[in-house]
């Protein structure tokens, strides 16, 4: 009984393999086509008729061409290294033909939420060409990528053909770029790094100035060319770096837009801390991450903002 339910199911959900839609120019010119077969018609002029059947045969070898185009069509798609919503960034698609050649193709994501399309001019047999799509999310979260839509008007503009991809991958949009309105949270832990010298010098910082090297202190901090032009051996001083350690929190309590808001919020701050070079961690939902630093760290903050409140729909496969 499983099984013929999922025939059943399957067969609804059947659907072309291609969809064909008529563009501007190509109702103006059907219009034309039926207005010379009635004229043909009702005149009976040998003339007429051999425009018609020119006419006719313009959207049969339509037809026939812009499938050999779709039908050899390979895609593959290129995911972005990063994403943020409500921001552009690009999407690139690997386009190749076994045999034949492709004409004025479009890209598209059947994502919903998605925006953008590439277009590849021309492509050739074992000639992969690389297109890029400016693309822009809507909101921040995973996007469940399916289908990509292949579309072409070749060879004369009257009809777009349509045929859709089966390309499985899994977008993640980081939270929307903003500045941060609220102060960070108290710090968590002890101090980090170079703190503890009040004149915050002999540290890994920024260059404070040069002085001469005193007995007993460390010579791998000399400064060899300026010495050799003085005379003397001369020290690097360096502004000692105070690296704190925060943990940023999101509320579980938390729905819909105020959600998107605090996730931007904690994205803000996370970003400015990291900046600074203060260690950051997270706790929001069931994501805790322990406080770091770096840009691979600022990345795992991010990609986990992303999935707050979306758990439900990966466990699910969805997005």
């Amino acid at each position: 009984m499983e099984v013929s339910f999922k025939r059943l199911r399957s067969f609804f959900a059947w659907r072309a393999p291609r969809t064909l839609k008529v563009t501007r120019s190509g109702r103006t010119f059907l219009v034309v086509t039926i207005g010379v077969g009635l004229g043909a018609l009702n005149t009976g002029n040998n003339l007429l008729y051999l425009v018609l059947g020119l006419l006719l045969s313009l959207i049969v070898a339509s037809g026939v061409l812009s499938e050999r185009i779709l039908r050899d069509l390979q895609v593959k798609r290129l995911l972005p290294d990063a994403a943020h919503a409500s921001e552009p960034f690009a999407m690139r698609y690997v386009v190749s033909r076994r045999a034949g050649w492709g004409f004025a193709l479009t890209l598209r994501e059947l994502a919903p939420g998605l925006t953008g399309s590439a277009f590849v001019p021309i492509v050739g047999a074992g000639e992969p060409v690389t297109v890029r799509a400016q693309m822009t999310a809507d909101r921040r979260g995973p996007y469940a990528l399916t289908e990509v839509e292949c579309s072409t008007i070749f060879p004369f503009g009257l009809f777009s053909k349509t045929r859709r991809v089966e390309l499985d991958d899994t977008l993640l949009v980081f939270p929307r770029r903003g500045f941060a309105c609220v102060e960070p949270p108290e710090t968590h832990g002890a101090p980090a790094g170079d703190g503890g010298n009040p004149r915050r010098r002999d540290g890994t910082g920024d260059l404070l100035g040069l002085r001469e090297l005193s007995e007993g202190e460390d010579a791998r901090r000399v400064h060899w060319l300026k010495s050799a032009a003085t005379g003397k051996l001369l020290k690097v001083e360096r502004e000692r770096e105070e690296r704190r350690q925060f943990v940023l929190d999101v509320a579980d309590s938390l729905k819909g837009e105020d959600l998107d808001r605090r996730c931007e919020e904690v994205a803000a701050v996370a970003r400015r801390l990291l900046s600074h070079g203060h260690e950051v961690g997270l706790s929001a939902g069931g994501h805790r991450i322990r406080p770091g630093g770096g840009p691979g760290h600022e990345r795992r903050v991010l990609s986990a903002l992303s999935w707050v409140g979306f758990e439900e729909s990966a466990k699910g496969g969805g997005a």
